[in-house]
Order: structure tokens, then sequence, then C-alpha cells
């Protein structure tokens, strides 16, 4: 209240000038004490009316800087502020638990952010204690009992850090040849294991480089906060990195209870292949309704649904398959599978490729199965490669668009991660009807 008042006085001269002329005179009235005096009275009344509409400024200042919303960095202020990555501000989004501060996924919540464009539907994050913990660790399956459902028969029995979730991210689009770079990544000392130390040794990498980015991030927003305000009240407490205090699912999994065994390589393969079989069984099982095929159609729309086509240009695809196969007979996991696995070699086939786009040509079906066959090593069904050219065959000459098919199945591959400048205002608005509309279309078909 003083700090208002003497802010009024700096500000408000005539004010101030009043107090400092009448202090003499208040003395002088005092002294010769005569209520009858027209100076007495017009000086009192001066007296008085200033300090009534000073105290009116000051309550009425009062009551802003009480009502004025404090300084915080929110979550959202986090998502756009400090310019989070996309991984992060799914990070964010998909997380429903939180241990001391930190927030975690959970295996159930891991498989969602890779399946579903949005969470399901959540009052608030649940706040873990010990007990939850403890129920956890005993979950946990071992190494030795790691299959492919096991991200779904744990559930939310376990939690997921953000920098495992960056790791398990990465082995969805890791090809088979790539699975000893990554092992060989954290076997530091040669040795053919990877004890828990070396594993964590990626948590350290990501959080310090994480950590400088933010850094620089909130110097600027302190920079920006200071000169509106003055000051800083509180700033982000990271809540996707800190040091673990406890051992999450995956740690448990690799290394056990007491974190004393060893991961070897060929343990490690089996988990990189449970997970992206375990990834693809349950996109297939979305569209299958307990069949053993999907339709054309569906597969289609599986390809399709991470890309950023426009939704004419979606429906033109779906329009095109239709027409060119009226009866299908349908695609086998085996088969979407492998297509799948094919994709993640995608830079090696376009290295392939090149020396066609180079002469500005088009590939056929058999061209098409040699650059397989190449960089994978397997061959694709015949069914499956012509299903492919049925959808990206332009004018129906057998002929694949090079350019065009790479470019759409690298947003199959970054599965929604590929960041996208955003758009406002009526193409915004636009854009975003198209993508609820698009999203009614890709409804697995009952057919």
């Amino acid at each position: 209240m003083a700090t208002l008042l003497r802010r009024f006085c700096q500000n408000h001269t005539l004010f101030g000038r009043y107090i400092q002329s009448t202090r003499g005179l208040r003395t002088s009235a005092y002294k010769t004490y005569n209520p009858k005096s027209p100076r007495f009275y017009l000086y009192g009344t001066a007296v008085a009316t200033s300090l009534y509409f000073g105290w009116k400024w000051v309550e009425k200042n009062a009551m802003v800087e009480a009502a004025r919303p404090t300084r915080r960095v929110t979550d959202e202020q986090t998502l756009r502020g400090l310019k989070l990555n996309h991984r992060e501000r799914r990070f964010i989004k998909f997380s429903s638990v939180e241990y001391q501060g930190q927030l975690y996924m959970t295996p159930q919540d891991f498989i969602e952010s890779v399946t579903d464009s949005e969470p399901r539907p959540r009052l608030k994050r649940r706040v873990l204690i010990e007990r939850d913990l403890e129920r956890f660790m005993q979950e946990t399956p071992l190494l030795s009992k790691g299959s492919p459902d096991m991200f779904r028969t744990i559930f939310d029995k376990g939690i997921i850090s953000y920098t495992e979730y960056l790791f398990l991210l990465s082995i969805l689009t890791k090809p088979q040849t790539g699975f000893r770079i990554a092992f060989n990544m954290f076997d530091t000392d040669g040795n053919e294991r990877v004890d828990k130390e070396e594993f964590l040794v990626l948590e350290k990498i990501f959080s310090t480089a994480r950590r400088d980015r933010l850094n620089r991030a909130l110097e600027g927003a302190v920079k920006q906060t200071e000169g509106e305000e003055g000051e800083v009240e509180e700033v982000l407490e990271d809540e996707l990195q800190k040091s673990h205090v406890v051992d999450t699912t995956l740690l448990l999994h690799f290394f056990g209870k007491k974190g004393k065994q060893d991961l070897k390589f060929e343990e490690f393969k089996m988990f990189m292949e449970n997970l992206q079989t375990e990834v693809l069984e349950i996109e297939f099982n979305e569209f299958s309704k307990g069949l053993p095929a999907i339709t054309e159609l569906d597969f289609a729309k599986i390809l399709l649904r991470y890309t950023y086509l426009q939704s004419d240009q979606y429906e033109m695809y779906l329009e095109r398959l239709l027409d060119r196969i009226p009866e299908g007979r349908g695609i086998t996991f085996t088969e979407f599978k492998s297509f799948c696995q094919f994709l993640n070699t995608l830079d090696d086939f376009a290295i392939a490729m090149r020396m066609y786009t180079l002469a500005d040509q088009p590939i056929s079906q058999e061209e098409f199965h040699r650059a397989v066959k190449i960089c994978t090593g397997t061959e694709l069904s015949p069914h499956i490669v012509d299903t492919v050219f049925k959808i990206f065959d332009d004018d129906g000459d057998g002929q694949l668009s090079y350019k065009e098919f790479i470019a759409i199945m690298r947003d199959r591959l970054h599965r929604g991660f590929k960041q996208q400048q955003p758009r406002e205002g009526w193409e915004g608005f636009k854009t975003c009807l198209k993508e609820e509309m698009r999203q009614d279309v890709q409804q697995p078909s009952l057919t």
C-alpha cells in the first residue's frame, strides 16, 4: 500500500503540491484555530478532496495488482512459448502418470501415442506413490519372458521416461540391419554386453542436449517477461527429464530388479522385433476385426493415415483403388508386416531407385521387386506389390511414380511426427475441417 501511495504521489504532481502547500497552512490553522475563517475552509476542502481521490486511485490499483495473473509457465505456455518439439509435445499430451513431479508414460500410453491421433479421455494425470512402483516391479516380466504382446499385457502397470520414449520411437523405424548398430552404440566398452550404466548414457545424452535448448528458450522468455513486469516469479520446472529416482519398466525388463543383469545382442534384437510386431499387430487388428486378413482398401487407409494429404487427394487414392480392384482377395498380416519392414529400409530403397529418377522414368513392378530384394534380402508378395501399384499408378500404365510414392511413404514412416508449419486464419480453419472429415473417412471398413 505504501508503495502504491508513493507511486501515486510521484505520478500526480498536483496531489503532491496540495500535500506540500497545505502542510504549513495546517500548522497555521491549528495555531489560530478559527472555524469561521474562509481560508481554513478553503484549504481544508482542498486537502480532503485530494485525500479522497488519492485513496480511490490507490484502491483501484490495489485491486488491479491483486487480480493480475501470476507470470507462471504452464503446460500450454511450455508448448508454445518455449517451442518444445513435436515429440516433446506428444509425450506431454499422452503421458498419464507422474511421480515426484516427473511425467511418465505407461506402456498403454506409448502404444496409443504411435497408433492414435489423440490420447484416451481422462480427467487428470494419476499421481503414483511408492506402493504403485513396487507393484509395477512385480508386474514387469523378465527379459527371457518378452513377447510381441508385452506392452499390451503390462498395460498401465509400468512407466516409461521421456528418453526411453525417444528410444522406443527409434526402434519402430529401425531396419533389421540397424539393430546391430543401435546395440553397438550402447556397448561402449565393446564386450558384446550392455549393462545398466551403459544404457543410462542415452538418458544423459538426451537430457543434456534438451536442457541446453530449454535453458536458451527460458533465457529468452525471462528477458521478455522482465521487460514487461520487472520480475519473474516462477520458471518452468523441467517435468520431462530429471535424474531418475526410480527404475522404469524398461530398466527392470532389461537389467532385472537389482540392475545387475547384462543385455546381450540377441536379447536386444528380440525386444526390438517384438515391439515392431506388437505395434503392427495393433494397427492390423484395428481393421481386421478378428479376421485373418484386411481388405485392400483398409491396407490403403493404413498406408495413408499418417500422411499430410488434403482430403480430396486422400479420397482420390481410395477411389482409384476401388475402381481397379472391385473385388480383392485380402491382405494377410504376414504380407502387411513384410511391407512395413520394407518401409524401414526406405532410404536404401530411395538410393536404389535414384537411377530411374535421374532419367525421369517411372518404375515397373519387376524393378520394384528387384529393388526391395536388394534392400531387405526378402521378397514381397506379388499381390501386395500389385496393390501398391494400383494405389500409386497415376494413369494405369503399370508404372509407379517414384517421387510420389517415396514422399507419401516417408510420412507413413514418421507416423505423424514430421514437423508441419501451422496455418492460421481461414486457411487454418479449412485445414482443420478437412482433417476432421478425413478422420471420418479413415474409419475401418465393415466389409
